[in-house]
């Protein structure tokens, strides 16, 4: 190596060098290579904490009572006029083609299989992940993420992990809630207001709902909740600037969650059609 030119060595390693894509596509291959690996890492140290029992469970508990506390009632103050407006639009469109039997059905698939999820989503995206973001950025801003890797402390095991198994938790409980809150708040709402028959509403919404749907909604409540956990760790360990890199982790992590779940829920909803088609009886 000593009698290769300089000129040549330096040639060398400008041909090694990485090829770069564009900025934003960069950036985005980036955030999702470590939400990847931050996902990988948490769900491990769940399931090897668990089988060992090394779970960190009074941190666990702490925040699924934060965030139900956060939650709980926000999503049936929101659960209630969702299923009012299903109800509205449905029983109205059923009087002009003559078909008010089939409310109960619409009106349970609509609160039941899409409602309550997205509901659910909103609410730990927006209220429960925007509050760890802000918790674990106050943190990483104080150097308090610094401090326990020094002392042989993985802060994803310690403070992110506990976070990802209470918002699944939560969610999947959140989702039940909600769907049995908008459900009800449709069928009074058709039975008391547009004077439906409640045999009929009942009926059709036998009829129709299947618990495959209640089990798919409680799945994209769990996972959910498991990306909005993960997307609120990523931002808040990655908080840069002081208070106002806070802030702006918290709004980046409020809008990637939203368009992460949304994506999500489609993805989920198309397969579960293509695998259960729904079945006119």
């Amino acid at each position: 190596m000593a009698d290769v030119p300089v000129g040549a060595r330096a040639a060398r390693g400008r041909r090694r060098a990485p090829v770069r894509l564009p900025g934003p596509i960069d950036t985005g291959l980036i955030t999702v290579g470590r939400l990847t690996s931050l996902s990988i890492a948490s769900t491990r140290y769940i399931v090897t904490d668990l089988v060992r029992g090394r779970f960190p469970w009074r941190e666990f508990i702490l925040q699924a009572w934060f965030v139900t506390s956060v939650s709980l009632l926000p999503a049936v103050l929101v659960a209630i006029p969702f299923g009012v407006i299903v109800a509205i639009n449905v029983g109205s469109l059923a009087q002009q083609v003559g078909a008010t039997s089939f409310v109960g059905a619409v009106n349970g698939l609509g609160v039941i299989r899409e409602g309550a999820p997205v509901v659910t989503a909103l609410l730990l995206a927006g209220a429960a992940g925007s509050a760890i973001c802000s918790d674990l950025g106050s943190r990483t801003i104080r150097e308090e993420i610094d401090a326990m890797r020094v002392m042989g402390i993985s802060p994803v095991r310690r403070l992110v992990a506990p976070r990802v198994a209470a918002l699944v938790v939560v969610g999947v409980l959140l989702c039940a809630i909600v769907a049995m809150t908008g459900v009800l708040a449709g069928y009074l709402f058709n039975v008391y207001v547009q004077h439906g028959t409640p045999g009929a509403y009942l009926d059709s919404f036998t009829d129709f709902a299947t618990p495959g749907d209640f089990i798919v909604a409680e799945i994209k409540a769990a996972v959910f909740g498991f990306l909005a956990a993960i997307v609120a760790a990523h931002k808040g360990l990655n908080a840069r600037g002081g208070p106002k890199g806070v802030a702006d982790a918290v709004n980046q992590c409020v809008v990637l969650s939203f368009l992460l779940l949304f994506s999500t829920n489609i993805l989920i909803t198309q397969a579960y059609l293509m695998i259960a088609p729904p079945v006119v009886v």
